[in-house]
């Protein structure tokens, strides 16, 4: 018998048997006095949690539950946590403790702290216990990142900007986007799709390229002033040098992809933030191409707390609402969600539900 609290989700016990899930009880991460247990009612299928239990970002702590775009509500909290109440309905991102101490902590850069955790994967320290994510009954953070969500944003819809949503709200707002700017999403997928809804609500003129128009329909449907596709014929001519901020979600750097025509879109020391991470990836830049406008090349991870209650916030009162299709948790329905979401066969985000009837209510 296990000496800690234990709960129940759905594991990869290997890379090579990515698609198996097995349903199995696994520990938890002693209670502390910051922590918060919450009973989880839905979580988002982010690409992330397919890199990892592919192995496509190298080794994993298996067996494994993943899964960081969590909702559900707040059971229990530690005697010290002023930040949540018990019975909130709230939600759990990627990351799940920093030190709360050093430079970056203290300035609202706690993503970019030495010591952060992860929600899934992640070894606890002095317990020999790996963090599991939320394809599961439970999950126990500390209260620093977990976030109350608005009564406006319906769960199912609020879970995946738990993680893409917030990976592309952070850079936007960090880099100015807003009325009297120009920001174009390059891809337009899980992650792209937040960037427009986002950008459109902050005020930015906001474009979307893309490799073909294929997407073009629903990039114009959610708000985007604007389209371009690079595989059309001077497709960047008409638009040299007039972007503020490019957002990049691209899933691939492979052959064919231009960098020198993408930053030849920025104005003098316009930026371009990459917030999407393929696997095996090499971005080749030539300081040639910086040199003509002094653009300011980036990259963007997560986001703060004070980030995340803006965001949830701005969602809300805007109206935001995800392009989201919902699926029924189990060990089945997650193997078949995962190989769709490879094969890039979805509009544009998961969220796995109805945990009731696999956990218990």
């Amino acid at each position: 018998m296990s000496k800690f609290d234990q709960y129940e989700g759905f594991q990869v016990e290997s890379a090579k048997n990515w698609t198996q899930f097995h349903k199995n009880k696994f520990d938890t991460k002693p209670f502390g006095d910051h922590d918060v247990e919450v009973k989880i009612e839905c979580c988002g299928v982010c690409a992330s949690d397919l890199h990892t239990i592919t192995g496509g970002w190298g080794e994993q702590m298996f067996p494994l539950a993943v899964g960081h775009e969590i909702v559900g509500k707040a059971l229990r909290v530690g005697p010290k946590v002023t930040l949540i109440k018990e019975g909130q309905r709230v939600g759990v991102g990627a990351q799940s403790w920093s030190c709360l101490e050093c430079r970056q902590c203290k300035n609202d850069n706690e993503t970019y702290c030495s010591k952060q955790m992860d929600t899934y994967g992640s070894p606890w320290p002095d317990t020999g216990v790996v963090t599991q994510g939320g394809y599961s009954s439970h999950v126990r953070t500390h209260e620093h990142w977990v976030f109350p969500i608005p009564d406006a944003l319906p769960s199912h819809l609020a879970a995946p900007m738990l993680c893409a949503g917030i990976t592309s709200y952070s850079p936007l707002v960090r880099n100015g986007a807003g009325p009297g700017k120009k920001v174009g999403v390059v891809g337009l997928g899980g992650l792209g799709h937040f960037a427009v809804l986002f950008a459109k609500a902050l005020g930015a003129e906001t474009w979307v390229i893309s490799r073909s128009h294929s997407k073009e329909a629903d990039a114009k449907a959610m708000g985007a002033d604007g389209y371009l596709a690079s595989q059309d014929k001077d497709w960047n001519r008409e638009h040299l040098t007039t972007f503020d901020l490019i957002i990049s979600t691209a899933n691939s750097f492979g052959d064919g992809f231009d960098l020198s025509a993408y930053l030849a879109l920025l104005d003098v020391h316009g930026r371009w933030v990459s917030v999407g991470l393929p696997e095996e990836a090499t971005l080749n830049i030539k300081p040639q191409d910086l040199i003509g406008n002094g653009c300011l090349i980036g990259a963007s991870h997560l986001g703060s707390r004070r980030e995340m209650l803006d965001m949830l916030r701005l969602a809300a009162d805007a109206g935001i609402k995800s392009w989201v299709e919902t699926v029924p948790i189990s060990a089945d329905n997650l193997a078949k969600t995962m190989q769709r979401l490879q094969k890039n066969d979805v509009r544009y985000r998961f969220t796995m539900t109805d945990y009731d009837k696999e956990f218990g209510a």
